[in-house]
């Protein structure tokens, strides 16, 4: 059904500069089958030459002959779910790896000629404080990994630790380990790229790099989401709706579980704050190329609020955050939104 979905989808027009095969765990299954998505995808869009194609990995899932299919079909960047050295930690988490998995995982990869490998980590885990997550960090930066992604860990609705007493770092405790992690990946030669994202010289993900700027992305599968001419869609997160889907007659399938068409001012207020998100900021002429106004027309009070507050910087005609705007980022975004 997934091929179906691409092949129902096909524009040989539309130029493809990044895959990402994620999940779920994708690693999980066959390498053919990711072989087949990739062909697939080859056959029905044009595909750049120097396209960025990653896959999700979870330690344990992979073997070498695994590896060697992903490489040769095309995979050329891995993203490893680590989340924590400490195996105490893992457990909490409901992992079913431990660290010397994924070690194994990683030299596998290296060993079949990976040169562009993420490793994900996960900071605020119960019971986790400053010193244990810095161990994971530094066990991980030795390992010289091009990139490393350092992720908060969030209790929502819905999930398992939801309703459960759990003991977690404070916030001040928090705030240590962010800028601590920030410190000790520099000194490792990785720069901190985006508010989560450190990378080595050109080995930022340009994938994700292209959903921070609001580019158009499709995605397939099973509650994948799209963004294409203003439009939004997320396919159902049903399996059995997905495996039934027909394309009806008008082109439309019964799969799309949620539609958005995004109003000028929505499109105005995810650029900044997805662009916030970046180090590099948002440049003024890039937000007239994409909307044909002034950005200091549209946002220039919040602008010179936040640059009073020293939560912005606005210089060179580029706004970003400043290391006090990046610790309370989400309070700075919020200010970019509309409210009737």
């Amino acid at each position: 059904q997934l091929l179906k979905e691409i092949e129902e989808n096909a524009n040989k027009d539309y130029l493809v500069n990044t895959i990402f095969i994620g999940g779920g765990t994708p690693s999980s299954i066959g390498e053919n089958q990711i072989e087949a998505i990739l062909c697939k995808l080859k056959e029905c869009f044009d595909i750049s030459n120097d396209c960025e194609c990653s896959i999700e990995v979870n330690p344990g899932t992979v073997d070498e002959q695994k590896l060697k299919k992903y490489h040769e079909a095309g995979v050329n960047r891995l993203s490893i779910g680590l989340q924590s050295c400490n195996d105490n930690e893992l457990k909490v988490l409901g992992r079913i790896h431990t660290y010397q998995d994924f070690e194994e995982t990683y030299l596998l990869a290296r060993k079949t000629g990976f040169d562009n490998i993420n490793v994900d980590l996960m900071s605020s885990i119960p019971k986790q404080n400053t010193e244990s997550f810095m161990q994971s960090l530094e066990r991980v930066a030795g390992l010289e990994p091009e990139h490393v992604s350092v992720y908060s860990l969030i209790v929502e609705e819905g999930t398992p630790f939801y309703d459960m007493d759990l003991e977690l770092p404070d916030e001040e405790e928090e705030r240590q380990i962010y800028h601590q992690t920030a410190l000790l990946l520099k000194e490792y030669g990785y720069e901190q790229y985006e508010i989560s994202n450190y990378a080595r010289a050109n080995k930022q993900c340009k994938h994700n790099i292209r959903y921070w700027q609001c580019e158009e992305y499709l995605g397939f599968g099973v509650a994948a989401a799209s963004y294409l001419n203003g439009k939004r869609w997320k396919n159902t997160a049903s399996i059995e709706l997905y495996l039934d889907s027909q394309i009806k007659e008008n082109g439309d399938t019964n799969i799309f579980e949620e539609v958005e068409y995004l109003s000028e001012q929505d499109q105005y207020a995810e650029f900044m704050i997805m662009g916030l998100r970046m180090n590099a900021g948002i440049s003024e002429a890039d937000f007239v190329k994409r909307f044909g106004v002034d950005l200091k027309e549209i946002y220039g009070d919040v602008i010179h609020k936040h640059v009073a507050n020293k939560l912005l910087l606005y210089e060179d005609g580029t706004v970003r955050l400043t290391d006090l705007g990046r610790d309370v980022s989400n309070y700075v975004m919020a200010d970019f939104m509309f409210t009737d």
